[in-house]
């Protein structure tokens, strides 16, 4: 049986709360990374976190292995940094489309597993606008100051054939 698809532990009677809450959590994330502002991308992250994108065949076989893999928000804010300061590539438009949240659990120590499916289109300045990836967000999260943070987020993509100019945070 799929990972996505286990059988999950009873949930609170907040759960429309807490997924509403997610909810957004993901819109405010979306916002940023649409606008291309990715130096504040990192804040969505606790200091110890972990982000990773990767193909479902990694996930499934439970390899750390991706596009894009960071441990901690030393490596995401040297990755938002390069992006936004130093990188070169084709100027683009992104639009993030993300849905179908799943409260997947909460342990006692309060962090929520979580899933969305998300829909990632780019647009190119001088192209056609392209789906550049289609998968599910896989998170953690923990509160911090009353807030939610991310401990961990794996996106995970499920085509086989992607875009392999991965640019921004997905």
């Amino acid at each position: 049986m799929p990972k996505d698809l286990e059988a999950v532990p009873p949930l609170p009677a907040s759960v429309r709360e807490l997924r509403l809450e997610i909810e957004e959590f993901n819109t405010e994330y979306i916002a940023v990374l649409d606008a291309c502002r990715v130096e504040e991308w990192p804040r969505f992250f606790t200091d110890d976190a972990f982000y990773i994108i990767t193909g479902r065949e990694n996930d499934d076989a439970n390899l750390r292995v991706g596009l894009v893999y960071c441990e901690g928000i030393g490596m995401m804010r040297d990755r938002a940094l390069a992006i936004a300061k130093s990188m070169m590539f084709a100027p683009r438009y992104l639009q993030h489309h993300v849905n179908n949240v799943r409260i997947l659990s909460v342990a006692g120590d309060g962090t929520i597993a979580a899933q969305a499916n998300y829909v990632l289109y780019q647009t190119l300045v001088d192209e056609k606008t392209t789906i550049q990836q289609v998968g599910r967000y896989y998170d953690r999260f923990v509160r911090r100051d009353g807030r939610l943070l991310l401990k961990e987020r794996r996106c995970v993509y499920d085509s086989l054939i992607i875009d392999t100019a991965v640019i921004y945070p997905v």
